[in-house]
């Protein structure tokens, strides 16, 4: 009985190991394709990689608005950005909202508030969200997880200050609050 769970226990860690070396070829392969989609006003380089890193060039994307206006990361090049994932069922993401969009009235920053719409009941359940929360920024929806898979989110919210030059300044698991959004902004102004 013992060999025979013994060789179950062998046949389980080798089945992993292979699951895990797959996972990572295709996650190379997948980042490999989005470097090779990127659009022009992005240089990318050895010394500018681009990824989902502090540091690195942020990965473009373009998605609808509410409105349905269509909206791209590089449409704001030589400016800082927040780029916030969020769900409307996600009580950090509720908690945060308030002091996202106190924030946004005080210093008026470009704040690109991607909701994961995949994740979500309806559309409909986020208008009702906005409207609840007085949102006053834009929030862009992605709804075949795209930017989210692009930007490997997980767990939400996850924040990006992202400086004028188009580098990931700041990364955040969480929610954040006033006081910290103020602190990371600012000093995106400094670089």
């Amino acid at each position: 009985m013992k060999r025979i769970l013994l060789i179950v226990f062998t046949i389980g860690i080798v089945l992993g190991a292979f699951y895990n070396f797959s996972l990572a070829e295709n996650e190379a392969e997948h980042s490999n394709e989005q470097k090779d989609h990127q659009t022009e006003s992005i240089e990318v380089s050895a010394s500018n990689p681009l990824g989902v890193n502090v540091g690195d060039q942020a990965p473009d994307f373009n998605l609808q608005t509410l409105d349905g206006e269509s909206v791209k990361l590089s449409d704001y090049k030589g400016e800082r950005v927040i780029v916030n994932f969020w769900t409307t069922w996600c009580p950090p993401c509720r908690t945060e909202m308030p002091d996202m969009q106190r924030f946004f009235e005080d210093n008026d920053p470009i704040i690109l508030a991607v909701n994961l719409t995949d994740t979500e009941v309806s559309q409909q359940t986020v208008k009702e969200f906005v409207k609840e929360y007085g949102l006053t920024f834009p929030v862009l929806l992605d709804d075949q997880a795209k930017v989210s898979a692009l930007y490997r989110i997980q767990p939400i919210p996850t924040t990006y200050f992202i400086d004028a030059n188009g580098k990931i300044r700041y990364k955040a698991f969480g929610a954040l609050t006033y006081e910290q959004m103020v602190q990371e902004y600012e000093k995106m102004s400094e670089t």
